[in-house]
């Protein structure tokens, strides 16, 4: 092959509109701390090596917002009460920081720093209900150092190489001062205010492409018509009355190439539409707003194709042409592997076998699949690198080089890649979808999705109804009255992606009740605005208050057999239950392995078992660990392997994992089953035990559940056992 094999990078920076329409301010930190660690970072990556090209897709009401905590306009509350003084601190704000300001990967972000995991320790290692012990404990400096190390912790590598003032700070390490912690804050605020100029320069010299998405990150097509969740999903429950209104997709991608060539100076090539989501009519009116390319899933593409991707998925790595109504866009669709590989494996590689393995299977691509022009990875730009060494500084530049200096590949944005393969696949039609399972469940079908787009339809309709101004501005037209404009905003706010993302059972956070009022409160706007009474079910949170995952808490003791048996059902009825295959965060794997987790005690022991999406031992490969890891003060982990046995508990210290001279017993096969002595896990009635388990293969994770925050495994003790009694 003499032709190049371009390999094309999006990196998809984005953040929901975390601004309080009435109060002004912002509700949630993460625009902030995504900022000092990321929205920087990653195009300083890319101008730390020559010959890089990437492209970096940029949702305006994330920039809205950068701009605004440049300007120093912007607050939150978890930055207003990190810049008090420690001794001005109620209880209430002291708790507020101890719950909260541990809200980092705990591998990457807290345990490499001593201080910080010592705060960790004192405040109950995360402990649920462990924060109002804690705040008797830790004194007015311990709160000092947990304020300014929460903000530290999120500053990424490139920064920290760009301002010497963070690793002064990380070496210092303890006793901070006022003068410490005002100075950081002025820094990270400097820094912010770098963000937006370094993609202008990137852009001016040619090393990055600047796309957008429809400007508050809506799900396009279900703007269109929610209807069209029926094409994949058939028997899915849908909203009580369709919501098809496309004049407010136009609005939204109208209004995200205005802002983004207000403040860029050009209009953007092309649109990564949020989450991937596309559809004939989405893209048609992509289309008709002059963009040149847009985005999805190689999922997506499949089920498009009548023959879907073909036996080497050749058919993925070209670009294509959508074409309807005498308008064209080009389409290129991600490979799906090649981007959860980054986006969810590699952080637990050592950096040199990432590398080499990303950079082995392009090669097999374009040895593979004759005539494959391009590869595209797209991915969120944010999210992955909390979970690798150095905010993934060391992995992302070796693998820039690594890519600028292999023969047969090379780097190009998606406008490259068009000016330099003019042939193009021709597709009348599109399966309509999201790069997440090549449908629209995640947003629209439970019940709290679906009374999110009830609610919103309801205070749409209620706005046009009172507000001819408001009818005119949503049906297209131009109106100078404020208040619509205003209205309007509220509106389009409410229909981000985000909001909908957290309801239901398929991702947790521990502030999904910040995103529901937020969800709730540009509704309400829309109503106090108008001079309208705020319906009643505004008031009243969407969000069931649960645990991502969980089914229910143990009824009885149990005391199963490790056997396999036709009993396994009787004997795990009244343990506790989570389902593995929701507990998602703020990033969506693509495949689960593991299906459910139960747990139960009698007298003596602790018992778990694990079920896999099939039988484990098809699942499992000969050495690979599945590791139970507890948390009770100190972190136990028991390592299980094919077929089972016993085996000794380790237990965490600062220098590593040791042995504990305890033991448990395991048994795997088409499921696992452990039992552990409760003695060994040191705990008492009422206590809670936190949970995770890892895979590792080749002495390398390639899995967690959860992946952030653990699992809460209550023990009731004797109350139990009388439960037990009264069955």
């Amino acid at each position: 092959m003499t032709e190049p094999l371009y390999v094309s990078f999006l990196w998809h920076m984005h953040q929901p509109y975390y601004k309080d329409p009435v109060q002004g301010g912002y509700i949630l930190p993460w625009t902030y701390l995504h900022a000092v660690k990321d929205y920087y970072d990653m195009p300083a990556i890319v101008a730390e090596v020559p010959g890089v090209k990437v492209t970096f897709n940029l949702v305006p009401s994330l920039l809205e917002q950068l701009l605004e905590y440049a300007a120093g306009t912007a607050t939150d509350p978890f930055l207003t009460r990190a810049c008090l003084d420690p001794a001005d601190l109620g209880e209430d704000d002291r708790l507020f920081i101890i719950e909260n300001f541990f809200s980092a990967n705990r591998q990457r972000m807290i345990e490499p720093h001593r201080r910080y995991l010592e705060l960790y320790s004192l405040a109950g290692h995360g402990s649920q209900g462990a924060g109002k012990d804690a705040v008797k404990r830790l004194g007015d400096q311990e709160i000092m150092d947990l304020q300014v190390w929460f903000y530290l912790t999120w500053t990424g590598e490139a920064a920290r190489r760009r301002y010497p003032l963070f690793n002064e700070l990380i070496r210092k390490g303890r006793g901070f001062t006022a003068a410490d912690k005002d100075l950081l804050f002025q820094t990270q605020r400097e820094l912010i205010g770098e963000i937006i100029p370094l993609y202008q320069r990137l852009q001016r010299e040619g090393a990055v492409e600047l796309s957008v998405t429809p400007y508050f990150h809506p799900i396009l097509p279900l703007l269109c018509d929610t209807r069209l969740a029926k094409v994949a999903l058939p028997k899915a429950t849908l909203p009580k009355a369709p919501f098809r209104y496309p004049e407010d997709a136009r609005a939204q991608v109208a209004r995200a190439l205005k802002s983004f060539e207000e403040l860029f100076g050009l209009r953007p090539q092309g649109m990564w539409p949020s989450e991937g989501s596309v559809s004939d009519e989405a893209l048609a009116i992509m289309a008709q707003k002059g963009l040149d390319w847009s985005a999805s899933d190689e999922w997506v593409l499949s089920r498009t194709l009548p023959g879907g991707l073909g036996r080497e998925q050749e058919a993925l790595y070209h670009p294509y042409s959508f074409f309807q109504e005498g308008r064209d866009i080009a389409l290129f669709f991600r490979d799906h592997t090649l981007s959860d590989l980054i986006g969810f494996t590699y952080s637990q590689w050592e950096t040199e076998r990432a590398v080499a393995d990303f950079l082995a299977r392009l090669k097999g691509v374009r040895q593979r699949c004759h005539g494959s022009r391009v590869v595209s990875i797209i991915m969120d730009g944010e999210n992955a690198w909390e979970y690798f060494p150095s905010n993934g500084f060391p992995f992302l530049t070796r693998l820039y080089r690594a890519l600028t200096a292999t023969p047969g590949l090379q780097l190009a944005t998606f406008s490259e890649v068009l000016d330099r393969v003019p042939e193009r696949k021709s597709l009348g039609h599109v399966h309509p979808g999201s790069w997440i399972n090549a449908d629209y469940a995640i947003w629209v079908g439970h019940a709290e999705k679906n009374l999110g787009w009830d609610l919103l339809a309801a205070a749409r309709e209620a706005a046009v109804q009172k507000s001819p101004a408001v009818a005119l501005l949503l049906s297209g037209g131009e109106s100078d009255d404020e208040t619509a404009r205003l209205v309007c905003k509220s509106l389009y706010a409410a229909q981000g992606s985000d909001w909908f993302w957290w309801y239901g059972d398929d991702h947790y956070s521990a502030h999904a009740a910040g995103f529901d009022l937020l969800f709730r409160s540009h509704l309400m706007n829309v109503y106090r605005l108008l001079g309208l009474e705020v319906p009643p079910q505004l008031a009243e949170p969407i969000k069931r208050q649960l645990p991502a995952g969980f089914v229910r808490e143990p009824s009885a003791f149990i005391s199963p057999s490790l056997g396999e048996g036709a009993n396994d059902y009787f004997e795990w009825l009244a343990a506790g239950l989570y389902d593995l295959t929701k507990l998602s965060s703020a990033m969506h794997a693509s495949e689960s392995v593991l299906q459910s987790f139960f747990y139960g005690f009698d007298d003596d022991h602790f018992y778990v078992r694990i079920d896999g999406v099939q039988s484990l031992e098809k699942l499992l490969r000969e050495n690979d660990l599945l590791s139970l890891h507890l948390t009770h003060g100190t972190e136990l982990r028991l390592d299980m392997k094919l077929p089972g046995g016993e085996a000794e508990l380790l237990v965490k210290e600062a220098g590593g994992w040791r042995p504990s001279g305890l033991s448990g017993q395991y048994r795997i096969s088409r499921i696992a089953k452990a039992r552990l002595a409760l003695k060994a896990l040191k705990i008492a009635p009422g206590d809670q035990l936190l949970c995770q388990l890892t895979l590792s293969r080749d002495g390398q994770e390639v899995g967690r559940w959860p992946v952030d925050t653990p699992l809460v495994l209550s023990y009731a003790g004797d109350k139990l056992a009388a439960l037990d009694w009264e069955i």
